[in-house]
């Protein structure tokens, strides 16, 4: 489990440090580019961003800039070949650092200065000489990020972006839906720890596995996790003081009226197993909600957060992906650019606005829009009936006043309630039944497709002030298979408003509904049952909240005295977004 955790942030590419880095460029220096190297842009705030610019030679008179920002710094004669490829298809190349990377003499804070640097360095390129006022910037996870950061004020020289798997930090990453999620904790010193990446420590599994599980079996407070490490940790001390989706994390990218400003045209790349699923489709959404007359287009497909930036991979997560859903995603996205920047043909492959990969099927289809990607919607409830070993997902309402009864004893450190996130593998022959509930439906008549995000609501009641839930939708196969199609967490006290925490009442019931699931499409085979599972999220590769109503970060396993329990009411529900043919 932790190395599909493990595998969101850190990157396997081997980087160099200053000399080499030079060294590499020097190596790729020829007679078909001019190329600096060592670009310094000031900030309005005074601080130096590091970038470098590739032109081709020979070029007369200015050109659309393809232009990348990231915080990574990579073998950089591999940043440069990037910045060769804009070249060579009629654009000059530009690559920026985060503020602090490479030749930045300044300190280095991910996520904080890219609303404001992004425009800062847009702005410098659009008053060269030769750009010819048209930018457009592309990239993936925090590129992506970045990208919607520099819409956050839209600077009139950029004209599209091309994000894969953007990030949205406070929401995908480093929290879910509330819940601080373990990742970002060695990524931190991975980007952090010098001006190019530190592969030596973010490599080093098993300090920070060893780190984790000290202070899962001590109950040590999560706020303590670099003194278990032996190295303060600056960053993550900062993000975990701002649980709520406050100020700080809002300031970071567009957040509501912001998205009313951005009109340029959107291109975004996913993928139905990438970790940080929800910030790149949360920017879609938002989009699409402020701002309705922006076009954008998704495709979509069976792919982790790596695998879509490489335009698909053969296997995901033990999983062998259709072979229809791979794609030349470099190709897709030049086409794009020169469809945006050059008034080119909008690339074909882009059928529609969401143009997704329907497992199973081996086909790829379009939508208009992410509502009409499906003509039905399956209401479960989480009925008290049992029916074998499990219980029954009812198309019926069920009764509003039964429920089912469960005990988590946060004292006791045994592995369960991870709510199957990060699924690997994808499909296995059982679940864990040690802890939650799962239902199950009954076989579906004809071949459907589970197409879009499952919503729902949940009817609890609990004898402490907050609670971490869990709920995973699989299909159950006629072969006995349960496939993992897509999976809910978040914490209680949030799911009205993450931006302000409002703790539950003990022994009151309480109704919770939950929409940021991840997206799926999946064709059921006739005879499939859908299954969900929920279950109290109680494991090692996240907080753990003991519903105390205290800080999370604060609790330790003092606060676990008395057992949780709640009462999951059988008037809960699911519905599962389908396409019937």
């Amino acid at each position: 489990m932790i190395k599909y955790l493990l595998i969101l942030f850190l990157c396997a590419i081997v980087s160099v440090q200053g000399q080499q880095a030079m060294s590499t460029i020097a190596k790729n220096q020829d007679s078909s580019y001019d190329i600096q190297d060592s670009v310094m842009v000031k900030t309005r705030d005074g601080a130096m961003i590091s970038a470098m610019i590739v032109k081709k030679k020979g070029e007369k008179g200015p050109l659309p800039v393809v232009f990348q920002f990231t915080i990574y710094v990579r073998d950089t004669g591999r940043d440069l070949q990037s910045l060769k490829n804009a070249a060579d298809k009629g654009y000059i190349g530009v690559i920026a650092y985060a503020r602090g990377k490479r030749l930045s003499p300044n300190d280095i804070n991910p996520y904080e200065f890219e609303a404001t640097d992004t425009y800062d360095v847009i702005d410098w390129i659009s008053n060269q000489k030769w750009c010819n006022g048209s930018i457009g910037m592309y990239g993936g996870s925090y590129n992506g990020f970045s990208q919607w950061a520099a819409c956050k004020t839209m600077h009139p020289a950029l004209k599209t972006i091309v994000p894969y798997v953007a990030n949205r930090p406070g929401m995908g990453l480093p929290m879910e839906n509330n819940i601080f999620i373990n990742p970002n904790y060695e990524w931190a010193f991975y980007v952090g720890n010098n001006k190019y990446l530190d592969n030596e420590t973010g490599n080093d599994r098993q300090r920070f596995r060893s780190m984790m599980f000290t202070w899962w079996n001590k109950g040590g407070a999560y706020n303590k996790m670099d003194s278990i490490d032996g190295t303060p940790n600056r960053w993550f001390q900062q993000w975990i003081t701002h649980p709520d989706f406050d100020e700080y994390w809002q300031k970071m990218a567009p957040y509501k009226d912001d998205f009313k400003q951005i009109t340029i045209p959107v291109l975004a790349f996913d993928g139905y197993y990438n970790d940080s699923q929800n910030s790149s489709l949360y920017y879609l959404k938002e989009l699409q909600k402020y701002s309705p007359g922006t076009p954008f287009y998704l495709i979509i497909g069976p792919y982790g957060h790596f695998g879509t930036q490489q335009g698909g991979e053969k296997e995901v997560n033990e999983y062998k992906v259709d072979d229809v859903a791979l794609f030349d995603i470099n190709k897709i996205t030049y086409e794009w650019f020169d469809h945006i920047l050059k008034n080119g043909p909008k690339p074909s492959v882009l059928k529609d606005k969401i143009n997704y990969e329907v497992m199973g099927a081996n086909e790829w289809r379009s939508a208009p829009s992410f509502e009409k990607m499906n003509n039905e919607v399956l209401k479960f409830y989480l009925s008290h009936q049992k029916k074998g070993s499990t219980y029954f997902l009812d198309s019926k309402t069920s009764n509003k006043n039964t429920f089912l009864s469960q005990i988590v004893d946060f004292k006791d450190r045994k592995l369960s309630g991870n709510s199957d996130y990060y699924p690997s593998p994808i499909e296995k022959n059982e679940l864990d039944k040690s802890s939650g509930f799962i239902f199950t439906s009954n076989p579906v008549e004809k071949p459907t497709i589970v197409n879009g995000s499952f919503v729902g609501g949940l009817h609890v009641s609990i004898n402490k002030k907050d609670v971490d839930l869990g709920v995973t939708l699989y299909e159950l196969t006629p072969e006995g298979k349960y496939f993992h199609l897509s999976y809910y967490i978040g914490r209680a006290s949030y799911a009205k408003d993450i931006t302000k925490r409002n703790l539950l009442k003990p022994g009151d019931k309480t109704w919770i509904e939950f929409t940021n699931s991840h997206f799926i499409s999946k064709k059921l085979q006739k005879g499939s049952r859908l299954v969900v599972k929920i279950d109290v999220n109680k494991n090692p590769f996240s907080q753990l909240n003991y519903g105390t109503g205290k800080e999370v970060s604060t609790e330790t396993i003092k606060d676990a005295s008395i057992p949780l329990q709640i009462k999951w009411y059988n008037d809960s529900y699911v519905e599962i977004p389908v396409l019937n043919e």
